[in-house]
């Protein structure tokens, strides 16, 4: 038999081995009387009468079991034994004595030991532990010791305190370990019954109360069901009654105690109370009782009990009114003559079915999801077809407006149509928001328009339309002109124009123009005035470019397919006439026989606008290289106007950042710790500066940049980098844009359209 993990593998420190204790009695040293341990010997070395030596060896071989302490190696171990004792009872002629169980926990750790009762119900005993845990002494005369494992085994006794106890049985980790000690287990021994607790068992189960109690269990349908909850659409036809119309109620059956609520759906403009609910929860009978007082077990009219013939208990008269007015009652264990009222359960609600709510007949017409999984699940239901029950709603009625008074604007005269109180007509804020001016995002189209009349003195006149994004308000503004006797200046006043040709006094509201109805090309009449738009600044084809989903005629996609729609009928002879229109084969054509030969192409079936943006989309450009030292330059000169001069913890504050120590960081990370310092430059001037300082990868390198912006070690002459005079916006007076589109590169347009050759 292998033998158990041992710590240690020394006597004084293993379970299941004589273990060295030390009690202590009195003795002589150098004449000094002192606590000298048992194991000392006589004189001569003799032992004492009476004294028991210990062996000085382990009767284990040297290696078996662990190093371990024995608190380490036999932590939360403990051996667990049955046990009884029995007490005397001399104070009772019932019982003489009395048999109590107990448990004896034997903790392998420290050789301590516990007692404990199991609590029993009614026994009117104090239970629990009877004995504390500790290490227990044997009984004398050897109280100088412990008790130890060797000293338990089944159907053997022991003695704590005077009080025998008798050890029956034990569990299977305790049986295994004893094993394995090379204890011989002893077979199980008899647990004897209390005579006293069995008689009383005894009495109670002959005892029959006189209200017998009916257990009902619910807990397990609460803790399974609760929350749960199936919900009908019902319907209750209430046309027969006076002033009685069809009723919508939805229905809850709680399937945590079989409860029914039903909720009344009120319209709106109805009439009717908004009463919290239609039936309070509750389980719903089928056959509801009506209160008649009679004794008589008899059902009422319509299928309703009476009072008294639905009760809980049943009761018997032994003497009647024999004995005056007093009887005798007894239970009646049979019930005799017990009416059983029946409720609604869910396997009654189903689509379809009608169920009787205190004399109302309500139709289940529908159900939700949860309710159609519930019984597909439970009951096996896959069709849920619903019962229509809601009339059709009314049509709607469309509201009608009187025709514009032409008091105010037309959307203050309809403000006041819509409510009692007047109110302001409220503006697209989020739209303002969006498209107001942002540093170099003007939002703002400008178009340059020529007059068109008959007259020669206007013919030559130009114009400046400029369309705000923010609101849809236009401004014309006339270009001077020398010698030409008109004075240029605000032609119209910024506001939103109306397209002509409507009727002014009408109901709907007036159609404005749009930024979508203005482009090169288009023909505009402002006020009886026509203009005609023949150029636009750059920023207005950039704007349009970029969203092209908002403007078609800048939407290359989108005439690509209109001019291979044109085109491709006859694309070998377009393919011959861009050619021939470039005998010296240089792939490249200029704009303007560009524009023609499109023109010709096409019929005029594209605008200027769409021409534009195809030369545009192909068009052979010079790229000009901004100055990276004139924008240093602008941007020493406004950290010197602010007396920035923190470039120290800044360009610290990028080495921190810069966790892998390589010099770069991203681009927003860069923008980002130039804003927590404050610096006092333009977003658009910062955006320009880090772009310069990029690499392939929009990784900034911080220390050319920190270099550049130091004024102090690192300054700029301002005058001597400014070339070109800055140019804003506002300046633009209709002259052709900075970058004009000179040359087009017709071969990408040719196999965008037709393909390419074979």
């Amino acid at each position: 038999m292998a033998l158990p993990l041992l710590p240690g593998n020394s006597f004084n420190r293993s379970l299941g081995k004589e273990k060295f204790h030390k009690s202590q009695h009195w003795g002589y040293c150098n004449k000094i009387a002192m606590l000298v341990g048992e194991d000392k010997p006589g004189i001569g070395g003799e032992p004492l009468r009476g004294q028991k030596l210990k062996p000085t060896y382990s009767v284990f071989p040297r290696g078996v079991g662990s190093d371990a302490p024995s608190w380490v190696a036999f932590d939360k171990q403990v051996l667990s034994f049955d046990a009884y004792f029995d007490e005397e009872v001399p104070e009772k002629n019932q019982e003489l004595y009395r048999i109590r169980h107990c448990k004896i926990y034997f903790y392998l750790e420290d050789d301590t030991i516990q007692v404990v009762e199991p609590q029993v119900k009614n026994s009117g005993i104090p239970q629990g532990t009877i004995v504390r845990r500790h290490r227990i002494p044997l009984p004398p005369p050897n109280e100088d010791q412990f008790y130890t494992v060797d000293y338990f085994n089944i159907n053997t006794e022991v003695i704590f305190y005077a009080q025998r106890y008798k050890i029956v049985d034990c569990d299977q980790f305790t049986k295994n370990f004893l094993r394995k000690l090379g204890v011989r287990l002893n077979p199980p021994a008899y647990h004897p019954e209390d005579p006293y607790t069995r008689e009383r068992q005894k009495m109670a189960d002959n005892m029959k109360p006189l209200r017998p109690y009916e257990r009902f269990d619910t807990l397990r349908q609460f803790l399974e069901h609760d929350g749960h909850v199936l919900r009908f659409y019902c319907m209750w036809d209430d046309t027969e009654s006076t002033f009685g119309d069809p009723r919508e109620l939805i229905l809850h059956y709680f399937l945590a105690d079989d409860t029914i609520e039903i909720k009344e759906v009120i319209p709106v403009n109805s009439g009717r109370d908004a009463i919290p609910l239609f039936l309070s929860r509750k389980k719903l009978p089928k056959m509801q009782f009506l209160r008649v007082y009679s004794l008589s077990l008899q059902y009422a009219p319509g299928g309703l009990y009476q009072p008294g013939a639905i009760t809980d208990r049943t009761v018997l008269n032994v003497f009647g009114g024999l004995v005056g007015n007093k009887g005798r009652y007894i239970l009646d264990n049979r019930k005799t003559g017990t009416v059983h009222q029946e409720f609604y359960k869910d396997s009654d609600l189903t689509i379809g079915a009608v169920i009787n709510v205190w004399g109302r007949r309500v139709i289940l017409c529908d159900c939700d999801e949860f309710t159609k999984e519930y019984y597909r699940t439970k009951y096996g239901i896959k069709d849920f077809p619903p019962i229509p029950f809601k009339a059709p709603p009314p049509p709607k009625i469309e509201k009608t407006f009187p025709p514009y008074t032409g008091f105010g604007s037309e959307e203050d005269s309809l403000c006041s149509c819509l409510s009692l109180l007047p109110q302001p007509p409220q503006k697209d804020f989020k739209k303002f928001m969006e498209k107001d001016r942002k540093g170099l995002e003007s939002h703002l189209l400008r178009f340059l328009a020529k007059y068109i009349t008959d007259n020669p003195i206007d013919k030559d006149r130009q114009f400046i339309i400029s369309y705000f994004l923010s609101d849809d308000t236009i401004s014309v503004f006339e270009t001077p002109q020398r010698n030409t006797g008109i004075l240029g200046g605000k032609f119209l006043e910024r506001s939103r124009i109306k397209k002509p040709g409507q009727e002014l006094f009408k109901s709907e509201m007036s159609e404005y123009f749009k930024a979508q109805d203005l482009f090169v090309g288009a023909k505009v009449c402002f006020h009886g005035h026509n203009f005609l738009l023949v150029d636009a600044d750059e920023y207005a084809f950039n704007y349009m470019e970029k969203h092209a989903d908002e403007f078609p005629v800048a939407n290359i996609n989108l005439i690509l397919n209109k001019l291979k729609a044109i085109g491709q009928p006859s694309s070998r002879e377009i393919k011959q006439i861009f050619a021939a229109t470039d005998p010296e084969h240089t792939k490249v054509i200029e704009y303007d026989p560009f524009r023609n030969l499109m023109v010709n192409i096409t019929g005029g079936k594209l605008s200027e606008h769409e021409i534009m943006t195809v030369g545009r989309y192909y068009s052979e450009r010079d790229e000009i290289e901004m100055d990276i030292n004139f924008l240093l330059a602008v941007a020493q000169e406004q950290l010197k106007k602010n007396s920035f001069e923190n470039f120290g913890q800044l360009s610290a504050t990028f080495v921190y950042t810069d966790r892998e120590k390589c010099g770069l960081l991203p681009h927003e990370k860069c923008r980002t710790i130039c804003k927590s310092f404050r610096l006092p430059l333009a977003d658009d001037l910062l955006q320009a500066l880090l772009t310069m300082f990029e690499d392939g990868e929009e990784q900034v390198d911080y220390k050319k940049f920190v270099n550049g912006l130091n004024w102090r070690e690192n300054p700029i002459p301002t005058f001597q980098t400014i070339k070109v005079p800055i140019k804003y916006e506002d300046d633009w007076s209709g002259q052709p844009p900075s970058l004009p589109v000179k040359r087009i590169k017709y071969l990408p347009l040719i196999e965008d359209v037709f393909g390419i050759e074979e």
